[in-house]
């Protein structure tokens, strides 16, 4: 019960069908014990919600909501930790014509994500929140981001930031704005203008802020936390093998949010070296360097501050 097959039938009793028979049933229970009726009627109560949900594949539904399972996170919008998304694929049938039809799609929530990190032992929070025009101060380089929550002058935002402390001690804060948010949605969803961020910006930016800042390389992900940051935004051809694919983009996302806080860690290093006020500081920071740009930018500030 795992790849998608190309015609079948489908409709809320088709797949309501399908989802208490028994096989499916016994697999949920093997998963969940006894949550697993309540888990699947709550599920279906969101496709009978949703008409093109309704519409899709009935495997498609199954294999997404097994990964919820898998993850012990409800599928239901009101709450937030994980949604089931309807997406209209394209296909070839069998004699090589393209067709159209509706698969589900899995999506982490910000909730999710935060739930399965605090539920890892290893976090003391995780929080994402939005940032109003006058509480973003700077990036003061090695430091990291400087915000002042007092400041807030007006109800503008102008950002979203997440923020983790683990039980170490160790804590880092990660910050995405306005526009650096619209840019990852609309190259990341092509559904960006009429899909969920468009009926809940707020809630997208947070979920993507903090899932980037999770997969940065700073924190620590248990192998839940990376089997959600897989899933999400695929549709799941099998989940018992983790066969994801990517029909929304086909350049993950979770593959470049290393690339991401490289960028920014780039930035910061460069403000670093360009506010630099004599050569020993600038020195002092050298080994630091990992880029032809970070090179560039230290070589032009090593000239100017020795003609001094």
């Amino acid at each position: 019960m795992s790849n998608l097959t190309t015609t079948e039938a489908t409709g809320i009793k088709a797949i309501s069908n399908f989802l208490n028979g028994d096989a499916v049933k016994n697999k949920f229970k093997e998963i969940m014990g006894d949550r697993a009726s309540t888990f699947v009627s709550s599920a279906l109560t969101v496709i009978n919600q949703n008409k093109n949900l309704q519409n899709a594949s009935k495997e498609s539904v199954y294999n997404t909501l097994l990964i919820a399972a898998s993850l012990n996170l409800p599928i239901n919008s009101n709450l937030g930790f994980a949604y089931i998304v309807p997406y209209n694929e394209s296909f070839k049938d069998d004699n090589g014509v393209w067709q159209k039809r509706q698969v589900a799609q899995f999506q982490m929530g910000y909730k999710g994500f935060k739930q399965l990190a605090i539920r890892s032992g290893q976090y003391k929070s995780l929080s994402a929140k939005p940032v109003f025009e006058g509480q973003y101060v700077e990036d003061e380089s090695f430091l990291g981001f400087h915000f002042e929550w007092g400041k807030k002058i007006s109800n503008t935002v102008i950002g979203y930031a997440s923020h983790f402390e683990l039980l170490s001690g160790y804590s880092s804060t990660f910050y995405m704005t306005i526009d650096e948010c619209k840019r990852h949605g609309k190259r990341y969803s092509k559904t960006f203008e009429k899909g969920v961020w468009s009926e809940d910006f707020e809630k997208m930016s947070m979920k993507t802020v903090s899932k980037l800042h999770l997969n940065s390389g700073e924190a620590p992900l248990s192998v839940e936390m990376q089997k959600a940051i897989r899933a999400d935004q695929s549709v799941v051809r099998d989940a018992e093998t983790e066969d994801y694919q990517y029909i929304d983009n086909e350049e993950h996302e979770a593959a470049s949010a290393t690339l991401i806080a490289e960028q920014k860690e780039e930035e910061r290093l460069i403000k670093f070296i360009n506010e630099c006020k004599d050569v020993e500081t600038l020195k002092n920071i050298h080994p630091e360097i990992t880029s032809v740009a970070e090179q560039k930018a230290y070589d032009l500030k090593f000239d100017e501050l020795s003609k001094k």
